[in-house]
């Protein structure tokens, strides 16, 4: 049990459906209370899509587990209303430094430019994550949080899909029209539904050790390659929350893994990386192995799936949450369309095509950093050895070192729901590609381009205010945002990072992303443009 931290038990009530033999069609059921899980519930909220949570445990995740969340994820928190009490409690950092040996050999800055609501990174123990967005739930009346409900049984029936859900009063069925599985790597739904789950697992284990300690430690990554305190492996170093440090040591494919985990084998690891001078006690430990694997499809029917249960990366370089919860991001918006009917039911089919390039590129990046951190060969070693010794004064080696590839969100340039650029920029924001903040004011207060645009579809123009004040397709509307008029580029910063000279136009998704741009408001291509960001591209 851990010393800092006093876990919640939430309490277990008895669902209507079993109570009354019955019971209403639910819209949406998410699996799992996770981060995934608990912010898809945030997501469909804030869409007015009414959510059913089901999980069977009744706390939150025992030990920091995930740990490193990115800008992108904090704006997505930060648009569902939940980032400020998270990035408060966690801790901001953006420097990263990589030690070969006893030496420094190279550092980085995630964000080195200023003007950014988000800080690149923070870092926070997966239990103080969860209980904050179960409180930011319990504000959502759209959401039905269920715990000690387990899903033992899934039937498709065309329109609909019939869960079996096993509770301390028994099991009974509830009917919904989707269900989005976000219940782990070991997903059972992946399983009943018989979905591929492919890719490579590694051999080598690690121990996390979680300590207590006041260190005078910046708040910055650390990563070593053969430390002299654990030699011919490797260790990372993290600043969390309440004065718990998280240290990973690398222990091979041999490890006895209930020997290693014992503290009169942690403790001597520790204190020979923190040396004499720091005094600690043993917060949470735990060994694991990783792999690097992907569902098949990311729908199957009515069951979607998000997060580890849809894919699963190593943990270097923080990819596993912030995909999941940028897998909700793209999801939310589309699932919303459809239940309404003011998009084809096909567009859910874009769910799978652009959160699959992510998945590929997050494993991609996932495996080269596992084999650059764990070499399989001489040859490797070699390489790796010679890439760090290189790095301290030769700048063309830096890009080649990998202690993890920390995660930036993965544009979709190549999406069926973007238009092309048909004219010319030197700059700015492609299509597919999320869009970037930016101070602004509007209405004669400070605030921000992402909080400004909301979570609609927005066209964002540079310059002459148009006319129109909205775009419609259908009965979707795009609001129509003016710098100049609706905002003020207070700082500049605004036409810079989107190469905003006068007539600049963009269109922008639900969801944050570019879908087109043009050097003119034209309400004709917008228009179009519009029709296909929702599915329909021969409109």
């Amino acid at each position: 049990m851990l010393k800092t931290y006093r876990f919640p038990k939430f309490e277990y009530r008895p669902s209507p459906e079993q109570k009354n033999g019955g019971g209403r069609r639910n819209v949406v059921v998410v699996v799992g209370a996770g981060p995934i899980g608990l912010t898809a519930a945030l997501e469909f909220a804030s869409r007015g899509i009414p959510t059913v949570v089901l999980d069977d445990n009744d706390t939150v995740s025992v030990g920091s587990r995930a740990l490193a969340y990115a800008k992108r994820t904090l704006e997505v928190w930060d648009r569902l209303g939940c980032a400020d009490r998270i990035v408060d409690k966690g801790v901001r950092w953006n420097v990263g430094k990589v030690f070969f040996r006893s030496e420094l050999r190279y550092q980085f800055d995630l964000l080195p430019e200023a003007d950014h609501k988000m800080p690149a990174m923070i870092n926070l123990q997966q239990y103080y994550l969860e209980e904050a967005l179960v409180d930011e739930i319990c504000r959502r009346s759209l959401v039905d949080l269920r715990w000690k409900h387990k899903v033992i049984g899934l039937k498709q029936e065309g329109d609909h899909v019939v869960l079996s859900v096993e509770t301390p009063d028994g099991v009974f069925s509830m009917t919904t029209d989707w269900v989005v599985a976000c219940d782990g790597a070991n997903s059972d739904v992946r399983e009943m539904v018989g979905a591929a789950f492919s890719g490579q697992a590694f051999q080598d284990r690690f121990l996390i050790a979680d300590v207590v300690m006041k260190a005078g430690f910046p708040p910055e990554r650390w990563f070593w390659f053969d430390p002299p305190f654990h030699r011919n492996q490797s260790a990372l170093l993290h600043r969390q929350a309440a004065d718990v440090w998280r240290i990973d040591f690398q222990l091979g494919s041999e490890a006895d893994p209930d020997e290693e985990r014992k503290p009169e084998r942690v403790i001597p690891r520790v204190r020979a990386m923190l040396g004499d001078g720091h005094e600690f006690e043993l917060e949470w430990v735990s060994i694991y192995q990783f792999a690097c694997r992907r569902i098949d499809n990311f729908r199957y029917g009515r069951v979607l799936f998000a997060g580890d249960a849809a894919h699963q990366v190593s943990p270097f370089g923080g990819r596993g949450a912030n995909s999941g919860v940028q897998d909700i991001d793209n999801l939310g918006w589309k699932l919303k369309l459809i239940i309404d009917g003011d998009a084809p039911f096909d567009l859910i089919e874009s769910y799978n095509d652009e959160r699959g390039v992510a998945a590929h590129d997050n494993l991609l990046n996932s495996t080269r950093s596992t084999d650059f951190i764990t070499p399989k060969s001489v040859t490797s070693r070699r390489y790796r050895d010679a890439v760090l010794e290189l790095a301290a004064q030769n700048e063309f080696a830096r890009p080649l070192v990998n202690s993890g590839r920390l995660s930036r969100p993965t544009p979709y340039l190549k999406s069926s729901l973007n238009t092309p650029d048909e004219d010319a920029f030197s700059g700015g924001i492609a299509p597919g590609t999320n869009c970037t903040d930016a101070p602004v004011s509007q209405g004669g207060a400070d605030t921000w381009l992402l909080n400004a645009l909301g979570q609609g579809f927005v066209v964002l123009t540079f310059g002459s205010p148009p006319h129109a004040r909205t775009i419609e397709y259908g009965r979707i509307r795009a609001r129509v945002v003016v710098v100049g008029r609706d905002i003020e580029d207070s700082k500049h910063v605004l036409a810079a990072r989107y190469d905003g000279r006068a007539g600049t136009t963009y269109l922008i998704r639900p969801d944050q992303y570019v879908a087109a741009r043009w050097r003119q408001f034209d309400a004709g291509r917008i228009t179009k443009a519009l029709a296909r960001a929702v599915g329909n591209c021969e409109s």
